[in-house]
């Protein structure tokens, strides 16, 4: 059986060293959905208001940030940003129907259940959410960082985001938290 012997390291280096230029150059290249997009290119001057992590029975389902222009204090008439953080998976049908079921409960408008399935897919631990009002009818959703949709509907901002910043939301202390009061 013939012997075998490893081609020295420093013949190595030189493919090892393309291949880490490859890498980092299709980083670099790639195109801006495909790169976790901070809320500051969605939303000028964004800047962090508030944190909290959201609980259902204890457990911790998702960590919610706020995002304002500035870190102004909160203001339902001002663009903000809202980035959802999933600790735990959940299927489209979950977050479809819980969207649907707190605009209910709350007495929002709620829109069509299709346009909601555009925007959300199943999360795994890890996956994020952030959604940009863009005045009070247009919400744009981004998902690890690609464009989902952008929702469309009369009093979207409020009607929406009213789940996590309104006045009758699942958890006052969590809404104060995020609120950064």
């Amino acid at each position: 059986m013939p012997f075998r012997t490893q081609p020295p390291l420093s013949r190595l280096l030189p493919a090892f060293e393309a291949a880490r230029a490859a890498l980092v150059g299709l980083v670099l290249l790639a195109p801006a959905g495909l790169a976790n997009t901070p809320v500051a290119n969605v939303l000028p001057d964004a800047q962090p208001r508030g944190t909290a992590t959201f609980r259902f029975l204890g457990l911790p389902i998702y960590d919610a940030q706020l995002f304002t222009q500035g870190g102004a204090p909160f203001n339902w008439s001002q663009d903000f940003g809202l980035k959802l953080t999933y600790r735990k998976g959940l299927k489209q049908k979950a977050l479809v129907d819980s969207t649907i079921d707190e605009m209910n409960r709350q007495g929002n408008r709620v829109p069509i259940e299709g346009q909601l399935k555009t925007c959300f897919q199943a999360v795994s631990a890890g996956d994020n959410y952030l959604a940009v009002s863009q005045g009070p009818d247009k919400i744009e959703f981004w998902r690890n960082g690609r464009k989902t949709c952008t929702l469309s509907f009369p009093g979207i901002k409020r009607s929406f985001m009213s789940i996590f910043l309104g006045n009758n939301t699942r958890s006052a202390a969590f809404t104060r938290q995020l609120r950064g009061q």
